[in-house]
């Protein structure tokens, strides 16, 4: 077992899932409550990460954060063949997973309920904090589960901007494809074994979050809601 790149992983998996919400929920809230011009385009520059090869996207890395980019020839910022890099590549492919996920959970919300609280005098903030966030917390929590798993086992774009520098750049996912390179099939069925399990847990999250979110038939979760709401908005 490679520790150093299992420890790697955990680093860069738990920066990266952080950026990952605190870049992603904004956006799903945008595209899920409003609407503008050129959104579509917007949305589908955001998507790309999920069918574009690993390859390309590491290339469009390495022209951001390479040699004559705005980041390195006016910020004198240099992060390729850093552990940073690897962060910054696992929040681009882990990125479109969490606005998709929370998107469809805030559009999902009734309406209604939000406007309760408005009638009843409650601020845009305090319906966002308290209404909105609540009742959509469990496609969040899967976005951000489905995104830090994809961080986890990034591979292509973060081989591309970060090398494979063992100690240093060398995540779990680069350490297996290493040790297969070298015939070292012990320590490849142990690291897959290990990735396999986290993944693994991480879907089960998911799917359990999504059996869990599922409303009754009737309408009695929603007349709840609704007074929920208005005890709130007091």
């Amino acid at each position: 077992m490679n520790w150093p790149a299992f420890w790697l992983s955990l680093q860069v998996t738990a920066i990266a899932t952080f950026f990952i919400w605190l870049i992603g929920l904004p956006i799903a809230l945008l595209l899920a409550r409003t609407k503008f011009v050129g959104q579509t385009i917007l949305e589908t520059l955001l998507l790309l990460p999920l069918v574009l090869p690993p390859s390309v996207v590491g290339y469009y890395l390495l022209l951001v954060l390479g040699r004559g980019s705005p980041i390195v020839e006016w910020f004198q910022i240099r992060l390729l063949f850093t552990w940073p890099a690897a962060v910054i590549a696992s929040v681009v492919v882990g990125l479109p997973l969490m606005i998709q996920s929370s998107r469809a959970a805030l559009a999902n919300i009734d309406p209604r309920l939000e406007q309760a609280a408005r009638t009843l005098g409650a601020s845009e903030w305090r319906i966002l904090w308290r209404i909105t966030l609540p009742l959509a917390r469990r496609g969040i929590v899967a976005g951000v589960v489905l995104g830090g798993a994809r961080a986890l086992g990034e591979f292509g774009a973060t081989l591309m901007v970060t090398g494979n520098i063992p100690g240093r750049t060398q995540t779990l996912p680069i350490a297996i494809y290493d040790a297969v390179q070298a015939q070292r099939y012990q320590d490849a069925h142990l690291m897959v074994l290990v990735m396999t399990v986290i993944a693994f847990l991480g879907l089960w999250l998911v799917r359990w979050l999504e059996d869990n979110s599922a409303r009754p038939a009737t309408g009695v979760a929603t007349v709840q809601e609704e007074m929920d709401a208005t005890a709130i908005a007091r």
